[in-house]
């Protein structure tokens, strides 16, 4: 008896799946595996339901402690690809490797997604599951399918999935973002309606007073949140809601995609803006300039590698040996502004801080101005010289 496993997420793409494996694939079972990264409750529920209403077997695994752990590592890279703050991207190789523990467990013969052919997802799904030798089958991929064409196709099975022609929204959702994509938000012209956003407030229907927040930070991760402790997974959700409230979080891009393609991409990250805001405002109190130079390409090379799908890459380990260096000075805290959208740093502190307010204050005496003098007179020497050389030359 053959055997496949799907990465199921309970929409439209993988429940149409499961009856392509066994009706175009002729596999006998097909067993569906949900991974809990933080998202809603009733979507957990329905996929649960729809897995065992249609798949042989469904299982549910819980990973929400791996995913806190790697986004405090994200913190600690101020991870983002081009405004996006990679929500999705760092979920999937985590989902990638809870599946083929289920696929291992089950003896299946190959492990399945409903990734289409044009996206990021397929890649960094596939990269974990060929990793472990397994055989990959992605219908949505080899069938050359359209998504108007799965939602036919639900209705003649009689499969109940959200999606319809008037609103074919792809939508992924956990703990970190919230991403919308398809339909008409594939018209990079088209302004989004307002019922695309769940998680943010219209930021000018937001509250009119603003709402000052503080962060503390121990070696790069967020520790506590108004002087309240808490651990990672709790500490975001509030800042969700809190940050959500006062229409923080909203990006609209255009993205560059793996495969070259360019997409239109919204998505939703309050706790994420405000936490990696607040990070960014600590580091450049306690790094050196040097750090914080060489530290921003580093975290342009790791949000790329994310982005990919790469993190099993020996780079991926080399850059995060480096990034946990630079963290062992991350400790204080930071207050936030938060205000119709915004996110502004207002006030700061660490034992590590570089900042030394009798050094540079207008009104000491410590450093002696005089000593400035010698320097100045270096300072822009070779572009003097230069600028002396083409004038002679011009003549």
């Amino acid at each position: 008896m053959s055997k496949v496993v799907l990465s199921y997420s309970g929409g439209l793409d993988t429940t149409v799946a499961i009856f392509l494996l066994k009706e175009k694939y002729g596999f006998d079972e097909v067993v569906t595996v949900t991974v809990d990264i933080g998202q809603p409750e009733d979507d957990i529920k329905e996929a649960e339901e729809r897995g065992r209403r249609y798949a042989d077997k469904h299982y549910t695994v819980d990973a929400k402690k791996e995913f806190v752990e790697a986004l405090m590592q994200l913190i600690k890279a101020n991870g983002e690809y081009e405004g996006y703050v990679l929500g999705t991207a760092l979920a999937r190789p985590i989902i990638a490797e809870k599946v083929v523990e289920v696929a291992k467990k089950e003896g299946a013969d190959a492990i399945a997604h409903g990734c289409t052919g044009k996206g990021n997802d397929q890649l960094r799904f596939g990269n974990v599951f060929y990793q472990y030798g397994f055989r990959v089958i992605a219908p949505m991929r080899e069938l050359n399918l359209t998504r108007e064409w799965e939602i036919e196709y639900a209705k003649e099975k009689g499969i109940e999935v959200p999606a319809t022609k008037e609103k074919p929204y792809s939508i992924d959702e956990n703990l970190w973002s919230r991403s919308v994509e398809g339909g008409k938000l594939e018209d990079p012209t088209f302004v989004p309606p307002e019922d695309i956003w769940e998680w943010t407030a219209n930021p000018v229907k937001a509250p009119d007073e603003p709402e000052i927040v503080k962060i503390d930070f121990e070696k790069g991760i967020p520790v506590a949140l108004n002087d309240e402790r808490m651990d990672g997974l709790e500490l975001i959700g509030k800042l969700n809601e809190i940050g959500g409230k006062h229409g923080v979080g909203r990006t609209d891009i255009i993205e560059d995609r793996v495969l070259g393609l360019k997409s239109r991409e919204c998505y939703e990250h309050p706790a994420a803006t405000i936490l990696i805001t607040a990070h960014r405002d600590l580091e450049r109190l306690v790094l050196s300039r040097r750090e914080l130079k060489f530290k921003r390409f580093v975290e342009e090379e790791w949000a790329e590698l994310v982005y990919y799908g790469l993190t099993n890459d020996p780079l991926f380990d080399a850059l995060n040996a480096f990034i946990d260096r630079t963290q062992e000075r991350v400790t204080g805290w930071v207050k936030v502004k938060l205000f119709k959208g915004s996110v502004i740093p207002v006030a700061r502190y660490s034992d590590f801080a570089l900042y030394r307010p009798e050094l540079t204050s207008f009104d000491t005496t410590t450093i002696d101005q005089k000593y400035a003098e010698g320097f100045s007179r270096f300072h822009g020497l070779q572009g003097r010289i230069y600028r002396e050389i083409m004038k002679k030359l011009s003549h």
